[in-house]
């Protein structure tokens, strides 16, 4: 009996996740602002050092590329999905969404499978872009490999979103504050990431998020200079992933009040 009823439960729980996976997609496609801002700043990176001399100066192609993508996946992640969720948890989204037989680990894991998909999408334009840009052949492996990197980064980024969310009930206020921490990470992998201020900057921004997840996009992208030092990236990225989700679940609230 308790597997003709498991049996019949299924049904039920595929149809909720593939409704609020439509749903979610169809919001991103009818209102892809956010996603089409997340690509701007890359793609401008991207070109406006196409000469060459910026490349040099922002520590060279495969940190530049690095760089690139993990400043399309920080914005999409910190400003749009914390921003997103803020804004329809003050609206009551979720708070209709609960009394729906939609388990609550299937909304939430709606919306990040949706912000994961579109962090795919970044990087695969940029890094299409870069390989046209800038003369870069890439193996096939390579390009996996980016997506990989790209799914981890997301992660990271995506938790940080998360725990905006958790710490911080208002939309206007998870804005500036992510606002705040966006031009912190970018001024880190920007400027600290690239030698630019010193070695002591250089050090610190190198186990910020970015600049973790900035070297695994530049070690992937020629695995010959790969070291135990990309490990404790990986192992860096896996840090925050773990405390910023368990920040974000654990003071997360369904209700703005």
């Amino acid at each position: 009996m308790s597997n003709q009823t498991s049996l019949a439960a299924r049904p039920r729980l595929q149809l909720v996740l593939t409704s609020l996976l439509r749903a979610d997609f169809l919001v991103l496609i009818r209102n892809p602002r956010g996603l089409v801002l997340s690509f701007i700043l890359p793609l401008f990176i991207l070109l406006v050092t196409a000469s060459g001399k910026g490349t040099v100066r922002l520590g060279g192609l495969l940190i530049l590329i690095g760089l690139a993508i993990t400043l399309g996946l920080l914005s999409l992640s910190i400003i749009g999905y914390a921003l997103n969720m803020a804004r329809d948890r003050e609206q009551g989204v979720f708070q209709r969404l609960r009394v729906t037989p939609a388990p609550t680990w299937t909304i939430m894991g709606s919306r990040l499978a949706t912000q994961m998909v579109a962090n795919l999408a970044i990087a695969l334009v940029v890094v299409i872009v870069a390989s046209v840009v800038h003369h870069l052949a890439l193996s096939l492996a390579q390009y996996v490999l980016v997506l990989l990197v790209s799914l981890l980064g997301g992660a990271v980024f995506l938790s940080i979103g998360q725990a905006l969310v958790g710490l911080l009930r208002s939309a206007d206020t998870i804005n500036a504050a992510g606002r705040v921490l966006l031009i912190a990470l970018m001024f880190l992998g920007i400027f600290a990431q690239s030698g630019l201020l010193g070695a002591t900057w250089e050090s610190i921004a190198r186990w910020t998020p970015v600049g973790a997840v900035m070297t695994l996009f530049a070690g992937v992208l020629n695995l010959n200079s790969w070291t135990s030092s990309d490990v404790l990236s990986v192992v860096a990225c896996l840090g925050y992933i773990v405390v910023c989700t368990a920040i974000g679940i654990r003071w997360f609230q369904w209700e703005a009040r």
